[in-house]
């Protein structure tokens, strides 16, 4: 909302509400009509596919400050691809699409930041998918810590900032919590990265790069 006048703010604000969930409550189940335009105040949630058997395979979680429901912004008949579900007690902006197709209009500049920011969002979606289908367990932590340095870094090590907890990262991956934590060990052993925690440093992203360009050999 950034680039939005302060006009238009006020009256996105307006329109919408804050919803108040508690832990493991649906936000909203895949097919259903996306209506709503939502921001994680704080919290967190998984995205999640069900498997025809009465599970769900969790396909990205989110927190703070990330949104859900952009694709409605590009169709009233736009429906969720997944459903979305709470991982802990959560806060969430909720904002009606129409008013922000109404807001889009009248804002050029603010459609097309929109535009780049679904084709950005589609990819990581179908690539996390492609992952958890193909790829082992290394590989999916690899890729995952790759996709978190900002395009274009040249000085390392550099310091980031896992933006879930573990246990729910791992969960993203498609494996335990233990698995993850035996992984980031070993990468730690061989001098790529380094840190506990949600706070870890790329130390050579060269070999991380080079583990995986051989795994997928």
């Amino acid at each position: 909302m950034s680039d939005l006048p302060s006009g238009d703010v006020a009256s996105l604000l307006e329109a919408s509400k804050v919803l108040v969930l508690g832990s493991r409550e649906w936000l909203f189940h895949k097919d259903e009509a996306a209506d709503w335009l939502y921001i994680v105040i704080d919290g967190a949630l998984r995205l999640a596919r069900s498997t025809g058997d009465n599970r769900f395979v969790t396909i990205r979680c989110i927190g703070r400050g990330d949104c859900l429901g952009e694709l409605s912004l590009a169709s009233p008949e736009c429906t969720h691809l997944f459903s979305g579900e709470t991982l802990c007690p959560s806060r969430i902006l909720a904002i009606p699409t129409a008013c922000c197709r109404d807001v889009l209009e009248r804002q050029p500049r603010c459609h097309a930041q929109l535009m780049s920011r679904l084709a950005l969002s589609l990819t990581e979606h179908l690539v996390d998918m492609a992952l958890l289908a193909q790829a082992n367990a290394m590989t999916r932590v690899i890729d995952y810590l790759l996709r978190q340095v900002p395009s274009g870094s040249t000085n390392f090590p550099l310091a980031i900032s896992l933006p879930l907890p573990k246990r729910w990262l791992a969960n993203q991956l498609g494996m335990a919590p233990e698995t993850l934590s035996r992984l980031l060990a070993k990468l730690r052993d061989t001098g790529a990265i380094d840190g506990y925690g949600q706070k870890l440093i790329i130390r050579d992203p060269e070999i991380l790069n080079n583990m995986l360009t051989n795994a997928e050999l």
